[in-house]
């Protein structure tokens, strides 16, 4: 076995992976592969013609570089790591947009690059011009503003301020977000490519736009400095202040750019100007520098001369393409507004369906309501004719009982009216009884006195007896038998016994009827109580009848009868009075 054999085998092929601005795309590359085959295999993936203006771009040692197209991929100071990465950028900028930019994903990697540096601080922008262009980056991602469909908040996860501007004031993202959308809302009906346009003719007007920047310093002073390369030709600014140049050489005026290691000579087309140096530090720098100049200039002066036929034909194509997009556009904003139209006219008719049939829903219940009602109606017709029936009824029946009542009442007047008779019949009797017991006091206490009368004559004929007898009980002790008086004393003695006992007879029987004569009093007291206590309750019964009448009657005044009660004798000779009844009617 030879010693080559022995060696190890070299692989044929790379990875490289390459971003784009929106996508990530990893190729297999030839070892022997340029620069520009890489390149020219990464255009023709995403479909770009015009190549002119980008580039790959990688880091080295803390700075970039551009991935030259005529040197082996491999043999350029690219990173040794695998796969290799590439950013494909923009590496040259159109001085106006609209009118060197033809196709469509040119215009979006530009639109995107552009975005991104503006975000990132890298072009400065005013805050009321980052709004507008954050507006017509909305329009571009999201199409039309639609409110029912772009809710408050829906920027909430998209990134469309420099953090500058939004450090700058104090409002809050809802508050910003309010803005954008005010913008946002004016730009209906822009397709997406024609917002980004719009983004990118408002962005090639700032001070940063497409100018890249490097340190350099002064021949003789050694003063600090900043060049800057862009589409217009060089730029010298001071190091703080990246929008205003201190002094500019236009392509145009520009003769010549030689370059010697660190130092740069710019000589100017007028030769009675002065010539400009300035040197760089870096040698990878100052090639950087070299390359931006050199494709600058040739772009500039591209520019002036008549496009290419490849330029025509690309610019043709686009302009049918726009013109067919302008058409499907039309057609589909006619189409759009049609069914918008139809979709309202829909959205009419369902609402219009609706409110008629909740017309049709309130009429059936309406109706529903209605014969409800009627039944409820005829019921209550009914029930109102039962009552009307019953309240007739009881009319008769309430007349029956007003004609029972005015016979009743007629009954109770003549009843009262006799009631009344016997009252005073009553009164009247009692007061008959009461002077016949006055007159019986009266014969009582005659009686009586007749009666004391009496038992002073008895007594003292008793008396008088009495003394008659001591007086002659000597003579009749002394005479066995009496001899007859001479002067007839004897028959005078008989005759006063017999008077003394007629007296006695006499009170006995006296007393005898004035007790009988008390006894038949207080029986005919008693009787006469009675009567005057059923009379009460009558009367009592005869009152509550009345009560319960109530207003039939008319109110006729009070009439009060009084009894007085009759004197009634007692066994001891006092007087006791009857139950004092009074009698009060109201008619």
């Amino acid at each position: 076995m030879s010693i080559l054999g022995l060696k190890k085998k070299q692989p044929k092929t790379f990875k490289v992976k390459v971003i784009t601005m929106d996508a990530e795309v990893e190729f297999s590359c030839e070892v022997k592969w340029k620069g520009k085959d890489l390149f020219d295999l990464v255009c023709r993936t995403i479909g770009l013609r015009e190549t002119w203006f980008f580039g790959l771009r990688y880091i080295v040692k803390d700075t970039y570089a551009w991935l030259k197209m005529e040197k082996r991929v491999l043999d350029q100071e690219v990173p040794k790591e695998f796969p290799i990465t590439f950013h494909f950028l923009a590496k040259f900028f159109p001085e106006k947009v609209e009118e060197e930019l033809v196709q469509e994903i040119t215009q979006h990697l530009f639109f995107l690059q552009v975005k991104k540096k503006i975000l990132d601080e890298e072009i400065f922008c005013s805050p009321e011009a980052c709004v507008l262009l954050a507006s017509y980056a909305v329009q571009a991602k999201y199409g039309d503003y639609d409110p029912n469909f772009h809710k408050p908040g829906f920027l909430s996860q998209d990134e469309l301020l420099p953090k500058r501007v939004l450090m700058q004031y104090q409002m809050t993202a809802d508050m910003w977000e309010e803005k954008i959308t005010a913008w946002y809302a004016e730009h209906r009906g822009i397709a997406r490519d024609e917002a980004e346009m719009e983004y990118l003719k408002i962005a090639q007007d700032l001070e940063m736009y497409g100018v890249s920047y490097f340190s350099i310093t002064q021949n003789k002073r050694d003063t600090d400095l900043l060049l800057g390369v862009d589409a217009q030709g060089l730029h010298i600014y001071s190091p703080n202040n990246k929008l205003n140049p201190n002094k500019s050489f236009p392509w145009s005026g520009i003769r010549n750019i030689s370059y010697s290691e660190k130092e740069f000579t710019i000589k100017p087309l007028d030769k009675k100007k002065e010539v400009f140096k300035f040197y760089s530090s870096q040698l990878r720098v100052n090639k950087l520098i070299l390359q931006l100049c050199i494709g600058n200039h040739d772009l500039f002066m591209r520019r002036r001369k008549v496009d290419t036929i490849e330029v025509q034909q690309m610019k043709a194509q686009a302009k049918e393409e726009k013109a067919r997009k302008k058409v499907e556009r039309q057609i589909l904003a006619r189409e759009k507004q049609m069914r918008e139209e139809a979709e309202r006219a829909k959205e009419e008719m369902e609402r219009r369906l609706f409110q008629l049939q909740d017309e049709a829903r309130l009429a059936n219940e309406a109706l529903l309501r209605s014969e409800e009602t009627a039944d409820l109606l005829a019921e209550k017709a009914q029930i109102a004719e039962e009552e009307a029936k019953l309240l007739a009824h009881k009319a008769a029946e309430a007349e029956q009982e007003r004609q029972r009542l005015e016979v009743t009442a007629l009954k109770t007047k003549e009843e009262k009216r006799l009631m009344e008779q016997k009252m005073r019949e009553a009164e009247q009797l009692a007061v008959k009884l009461v002077e016949q017991s006055e007159r019986r006091l009266k014969e009582a206490d005659h009686l009586k006195q007749d009666l004391n009368e009496a038992k002073d004559a008895e007594r003292r004929a008793k008396q008088k007896l009495l003394e008659i007898t001591k007086s002659t009980y000597p003579l009749m002790a002394a005479y066995s038998s009496p001899p007859p008086p001479p002067d007839g004393t004897g028959l005078h003695l008989e005759a006063g016994s017999c008077r003394m006992d007629f007296k006695d007879t006499d009170m006995k029987r006296l007393s005898m009827e004035i007790e009988r004569e008390r006894l038949e009093y207080m029986e005919k007291s008693k009787h006469l109580q009675d009567q005057l206590k059923e009379l009460k309750s009558e009367i009592e019964s005869l009152k509550l009848e009345e009560q319960q009448q109530g207003g039939l009657f008319a109110h006729r005044g009070d009439a009060r009868v009084y009894v007085d009660p009759p004197y009634i004798p007692h066994s001891n000779g006092n007087s006791a009075f009857l139950a004092h009844m009074a009698y009060s009617e109201e008619v």
